[in-house]
């Protein structure tokens, strides 16, 4: 059996994450595939880290065994919190909460004061889980699967990121640190926000770091919209969805750019990487989800993301494992220039 070696490289989006949960679970069923590396950013970093926990402890199976606990956690963690859908919400927009008053009224306290007035003790329910779903000191001597998650320097505004040895709980908590949510997680004293700012997620750890040349990216954030959006929550969606894009195409217009220069022969291919990319997306069905749909934590809906990502990694599989190793199945430059 010919196995082949990858990188991944993990996106977050707050509950769309469970999305990146069935694509690590039908990835983890392919014996022909062994990740070398993942590169994680908010929710992105934590299933990297109960990825990489799981197969440090008991291998593909335990790391599938995690990744179900950890969803099952944050689920049962908000079933009794404030952020539900209403009924209208299910007959309506499916899995958004527009119309629950508890989204609605902290969506525009949040627009008002900071988390250092809203949340003064500074509480953060997802710490519980991680400590719960993740054995850290286990994790500071895994090996397995190579980790780096990024997370955004306040003071500087350049992207830190952490290695293997180095993630805790803090620092999976700085990487997914919305400001508008949370007050900056301090880390050898210096202030963290979402890595996806900066990195969503990074790629050149996986480029630099790695021997592995092929990158699959788990895309969680739409790329594109249907139409012009009109409404204030829309353009706000729209906006972070942009925002935290915009790293990611930087970086792929420059990993096209090397890409030319090495097939013109104009770099040493012997001491520049060239990398194959590979893209596991599905972009219809998450433009039809509302950026209120990120807090909902509904086992339900939670399921329902794992489905379709276990259904686009198989379609994946099917139609691109060959070219593992050959070339990228995806045009970088049509899409990125």
């Amino acid at each position: 059996m010919m196995i082949k070696r990858i990188n991944l490289a993990l996106q977050g989006g707050g509950a769309h994450g469970a999305y990146t949960w069935g694509v690590l679970d039908r990835l983890l069923e392919e014996e022909r595939l062994e990740v070398e590396a993942i590169s994680g950013t908010s929710a992105g970093a934590m299933n990297a880290a109960v990825f990489a926990d799981g197969m440090g402890r008991g291998g593909r199976a335990e790391a599938k065994r995690a990744l179900e606990a950890f969803w099952r956690n944050i689920s049962q963690a908000a079933q009794f919190g404030p952020f539900q859908p209403t009924p209208f919400d299910r007959l309506s927009n499916g899995w958004n909460l527009d119309h629950s008053m508890a989204f609605v009224a902290f969506d525009m306290l949040t627009r008002m004061m900071s988390p250092y007035q809203l949340n003064p003790t500074n509480y953060n329910p997802l710490r519980a889980v991680l400590e719960k779903s993740v054995d850290f000191k286990r994790l500071e001597g895994c090996r397995a699967v190579k980790l780096f998650i990024s997370a955004s320097n306040v003071r500087t505004g350049k992207v830190r990121v952490f290695k293997s040895g180095e993630i805790t709980p803090d620092v999976l908590l700085a990487s997914a640190c919305l400001p508008f949510l949370f007050q900056a997680v301090t880390i050898d004293g210096d202030p963290y926000w979402d890595g996806g700012y900066m990195g969503n997620p990074a790629i050149f750890p996986l480029i630099y770091g790695t021997a592995t040349p092929d990158v699959v990216i788990v895309q969680v954030n739409p790329l594109g919209t249907d139409g012009v959006p009109t409404t204030a929550s829309e353009i706000m969606n729209r906006l972070n969805e942009i925002s935290f894009n915009s790293s990611l195409m930087r970086e792929m217009r420059a990993i096209a750019f090397v890409t030319d220069l090495i097939d013109d022969g104009k770099l040493d291919s012997n001491q520049y990487k060239r990398v194959n990319v590979h893209w596991i997306e599905a972009e219809q069905q998450m433009r039809g989800l509302g950026a209120s749909s990120k807090l909902n934590a509904r086992l339900d809906f939670l399921l329902h993301l794992k489905a379709i990502g276990r259904e686009v990694a198989e379609r994946w599989i099917d139609h691109h494992f060959d070219a593992i190793g050959q070339r990228s199945t995806i045009d970088v430059k049509e899409m990125f220039l």
